[in-house]
């Protein structure tokens, strides 16, 4: 049993409030909710949409057939009702004409005002869709109450109660008898995880969509004893970062498309001084503006040969919200483990995806302190690039050690951090740089398999297309004779390729899945070990994919 609900208006109608409202009583009430945004880049007006996906079974993508629409606005019914199932229905206001048959035209704007305030109309509506599917009100009072203070708290629940009389029940909702979920989106997850990893500095310039990571761990400065800088350019934001790290702060950066780009010869910097680094990178349109509150997972290839010159660096796509928490603190270990920039690669959709998970398992973190596991020895120079069969150096917090000078520069140096042009010094410490990734490689984590274990078709995909691709292959599976099987990607530079050359192997179709145009995934797999995927299924609208999406491309295909 899942519904889908679709909450659509102009930016400024209060449809982001309404939804947060709607979704986070279903979460009290049991539900499994996964809500995706649609949002247009502007302050005001613009169509913007929500939908609010819930049922009693773990959701794990968006679904584009609706079960209703609440309509704030006439342009919401004439975009989605062919959307919605011959059944479903639309709540909008008497003032709204249209002829579908699925209306149900109510007195929303008269009925807030006689609250006393219009601006309850959105809580009017939820109790009308309330009432509508036979949820009982037994949470709203509270959700309420954490939205808003005493008054208007009040004020909404009444708009809400009042909002249940205009309609009449039309299903009989089962709720779970507990709530033990947490409701969370993917930037608040990789926020937490950052506090969880101990990152004590966070430096950024506001872009569109990573910006709610730096709101997140600024609205918690003084709880976590964190120094959250809005930088002046992105520029100053990834050169804060790498000095925060330098003086021994566990920092971290975030941006999207546009600002990696201007953070580009810094990532380079953090290479050369060996400095440990997290940076975020949500994906978005591009090039350049390109679609700034839209998804797209066209950096990829970006990322992973960003900044001149041969280093070692890690790119983690993130799959989902709990995947994110916990690859944000592993992020933060590998990097200063091995002294190099880690990268977490999301996306728009994973971002703003709002989600219900268990609560995260604090039993699971694992924080490693790699500077203190360093003994220094006056009586010996300190080189703080001293060439190790690891490539590994000594690292030591600048201070903490007198006599010891910690030299770094953004030139070629020898082992004591000196400028040096000579040729073999130059050899020597490229090769030193570059042996990290032998050692990362034996840490990497394998994609993850979900499907049939011995599957006809593999499809390979990454990051955030977890959700719909997992989802597509089980409803494959259970109306096909043909054997379906996916490989999705966490841990995708450098490539970890055991699990890959042993489905590859068996599999007779390989079918690429990502939202890009070019097939970026293909393209590394190939280079890296020779495998080559027999079709694509790209997507690159800057609108999420669905699994419905997959499955009409695949049996299209087919």
């Amino acid at each position: 049993m899942n519904y889908n609900i679709l909450i659509g208006g102009a930016a400024g109608q209060g449809i982001e409030t309404l939804s947060a409202i709607f979704e986070r009583i279903l979460k009290r009430q049991g539900f499994e909710v996964f809500t995706i945004r649609d949002y247009m880049s502007r302050v005001r007006g613009g169509h913007n949409f929500i939908q609010i996906r819930f049922g009693s079974e773990k959701l794990l993508s968006h679904s584009e057939e609706l079960d209703g629409i609440i309509a704030m606005n006439g342009e919401t019914v004439e975009y989605h009702a062919e959307n919605l199932k011959a059944d479903g229905f639309i709540i909008c206001d008497e003032e709204i004409i249209n002829q579908d048959l699925r209306c149900i035209r109510l007195p929303l704007k008269q009925t807030a005002s006689g609250t006393g305030n219009t601006r309850t109309m959105g809580s009017v509506a939820v109790g009308a869709v309330l009432e509508l599917l036979g949820i009982d009100e037994r949470e709203t009072e509270a959700v309420l109450n954490a939205f808003f203070n005493a008054q208007l708290a009040a004020l909404n629940f009444k708009a809400v109660q009042d909002g249940r009389k205009l309609t009449a029940r039309r299903h009989e909702v089962i709720t779970a008898a507990q709530d033990n979920n947490i409701i969370i989106n993917g930037n608040e997850a990789v926020a937490l995880g950052a506090l969880a990893a101990g990152c004590k500095f966070y430096s950024a310039y506001p872009m569109t969509p990573s910006t709610s990571i730096m709101d997140y761990l600024a609205s918690k400065m003084l709880d976590a004893e964190i120094v959250v800088e809005q930088a002046e350019d992105e520029i100053a934001a990834i050169n804060m970062a790498i000095g925060a790290s330098y003086a021994g702060a566990r920092a971290m950066t975030g941006t999207s498309g546009g600002g990696f780009a201007l953070k580009v010869e810094a990532l380079g910097l953090s290479g050369m001084l060996e400095v440990p680094l997290v940076i975020a990178e949500v994906q978005r349109p591009g090039p350049t503006t390109g679609l700034p509150t839209r998804t797209e997972q066209s950096d990829l290839k970006f990322v992973i040969s960003a900044s001149q010159g041969e280093f070692p660096r890690m790119v983690i796509a993130l799959r989902n919200p709990e995947d994110a928490f916990y690859q944000t603190i592993r992020a933060f270990n590998l990097a200063d483990k091995y002294q190099l920039p880690v990268i977490l690669l999301s996306d728009q959709y994973l971002a703003d995806t709002t989600v219900t998970v268990k609560p995260f398992d604090f039993e699971r973190v694992e924080r490693n302190n790699y500077i203190s596991g360093y003994q220094f020895d006056e009586a010996k120079p300190y080189k703080r690039y001293e060439i190790t069969p690891t490539g590994i150096s000594p690292r030591i917090i600048p201070g903490k050690n007198p006599g010891a000078a910690v030299l770094v520069d953004s030139d070629e140096h020898d082992e004591s951090g000196h400028i040096t042009e000579s040729a073999q010094v130059r050899n020597q410490m490229v090769e030193k740089r570059l042996r990290k990734l032998q050692h990362l490689e034996e840490e990497l984590l394998e994609p993850e398999f979900t499907g049939a274990a011995d599957c006809d078709v593999l499809l390979l995909a990454w990051g955030s297309t977890w959700g719909p691709v997992t989802e597509a292959v089980n409803m494959l599976n259970s109306n096909s004779d043909t054997k379906y099987g996916a490989l999705v990607f966490g841990d995708i530079w450098p490539l970890p390729t055991r699990l890959l050359v042993e489905k590859a192997k068996k599999a007779k179709r390989i079918i690429n899945v990502e939202q890009n145009a070019t097939g970026q995934l293909a393209s590394i797999v190939s280079e890296v070990t020779g495998i080559f995927c027999d079709s694509n299924v790209l997507k690159y609208d800057g609108r999420p994919m669905s699994s419905g999406f997959i499955i009409e491309k695949i049996r299209g295909n087919e």
